[in-house]
């Protein structure tokens, strides 16, 4: 069992270069044989005739942290995984760019986009985080996660 505690948040929107960097970086691992990327970006929705500008992220963080070493520990378990990376933003992030990032890695593809996908589905599922739109008239809602 991992005992380190990962801290999966990012203030702000989380840059190409760094999920790029991340990606270059496995290449020395040789027993990697594939990856799966899940990429979450913000929607330019129109709700009631008001445009999304941005989400404003905010999380209860130890509490998050913690859930999100639970899910680690039990996707490790229940797929043979390589590498987990898993990033989420905090604070404002502009229609357009990123907020959620992960990447699994495993000697085989099928492995690693279903571990993939059972990471976004939970960390949407169960975490707390809180996702506020910012609108274009200044209005704001809390968002619904879908």
């Amino acid at each position: 069992m991992r005992k380190t505690i990962k801290n999966i948040f990012i203030e702000g929107a989380i840059h190409p270069t760094f999920i790029s960097d991340s990606i270059a970086k496995h290449s020395s691992k040789k027993d990697i044989g594939a990856h799966s990327i899940f990429l979450g970006q913000i929607r330019q929705d129109v709700i009631d005739g008001a445009t999304v500008q941005a989400i404003e992220y905010t999380a209860y963080e130890k509490m998050a942290l913690d859930k999100m070493h639970e899910i680690r520990e039990a996707v490790f378990s229940k797929y043979d995984l390589t590498c987990m990376h898993v990033y989420h933003s905090l604070g404002v992030v502009n229609a357009g760019e990123i907020c959620l990032f992960v990447f699994t890695s495993s000697k085989h593809r099928a492995v690693a986009i279903e571990g993939c996908n059972e990471i976004v589905e939970r960390v949407k599922a169960e975490l707390p985080i809180w996702g506020k739109e910012i609108f274009n008239d200044e209005s704001h809602q809390w968002k619904v996660n879908r």
